[in-house]
């Protein structure tokens, strides 16, 4: 037992990983159909909105809209874009599941690349910088700056998107596409983002998710790579402690963040820790 105690955490580790990674096909034909849709979809209503009524249109409608509703709704559906979340959300499933785990690695990496870049180049202004604060329900920080495209739906389209590519049942495709779109339009419920906005970050999220599906296709092996999923796993981790401490300026979701937080850290304890320990101990 004192010879194998160092070491049956790191083989278990890989056996689980290379068990998962079997549990998962490296390609799937119907949820890049999904994807490809999906991205058809947004672009056309970013164009349309653009082109027939203005960078601006249906802001006010949507936003009104949205106030006949709790604050608190909004403020835990725009949490789901915050990139925090879908990283701690990601250590309920990262070890049953590398190849997923592996894929949303990489399309986050093009995400934000699509995300900031954009923010960069288009410097367009946000609602709380043009419109009067009583033109339109506020809630969180104003930001003035950055709008296009909307990051937390950038965020929210890769996750999902993601989730959405490798599920098998077409009701939980359609579950994920609900909560990337309510993550979305709540960016307009809260009043930091124009419709465009968030269009155009579906539109991104789902293109990153259909890109690193690709790329994860081509190039599985760190998926079982034991030090890359658990340099990984610890950076989720972390993220999932300040969940814990930070609202995001939400307060209404701080309960929300807590649970997923404290949830996602008891799993991770659980599968990494807890789980082989009790099976090195009783094969020894």
């Amino acid at each position: 037992m004192t010879e194998s105690a160092p070491t049956f955490p790191l083989r278990d580790w890989h056996e689980r990983l290379a068990a998962g990674a079997a549990r998962t096909p490296l390609e799937s034909p119907d949820g890049a159909r999904w994807l490809a849709r999906w991205a058809w979809v947004c672009l056309i209503v970013a164009a349309t909105l653009v082109l027939a009524c203005g960078y601006h249109a249906g802001f006010i409608r949507l936003n009104a809209f949205a106030a006949s509703y709790p604050d608190w709704i909004w403020q835990c559906f725009t949490v789901l874009g915050d990139e925090r979340v879908p990283f701690a959300l990601s250590l309920f499933f990262s070890l049953r599941y590398p190849r997923v785990f592996w894929t949303l690695i990489l399309s986050a990496l093009i995400a934000i690349l699509y995300s900031r870049g954009f923010k960069e180049l288009v410097d367009s202004v946000r609602p709380p910088g043009v419109l009067a604060a009583d033109a339109f329900h506020l809630i969180g920080p104003g930001h003035r700056h950055h709008s296009f495209p909307s990051g937390h739906s950038v965020t929210a389209g890769v996750f999902f998107g993601v989730l959405i590519y490798h599920a098998r049942l077409v009701e939980w495709r359609l579950l994920f596409l609900l909560l990337a779109i309510l993550a979305g339009f709540s960016r307009v419920a809260v009043g930091v983002h124009w419709p465009v906005d968030v269009a155009a970050g579906l539109l991104g999220g789902a293109l990153a998710a259909w890109l690193g599906a690709r790329f994860a296709a081509r190039w599985p092996g760190p998926a079982t790579d034991v030090s890359v999923h658990l340099a990984i796993v610890t950076l989720a981790v972390v993220l999932a402690i300040g969940m814990l401490y930070d609202d995001g300026g939400y307060p209404g979701a701080a309960l929300m963040l807590q649970g997923l937080g404290v949830g996602a850290l008891l799993s991770a304890l659980l599968q990494y820790l807890v789980l082989p320990l009790l099976r090195g101990w009783r094969d020894s």
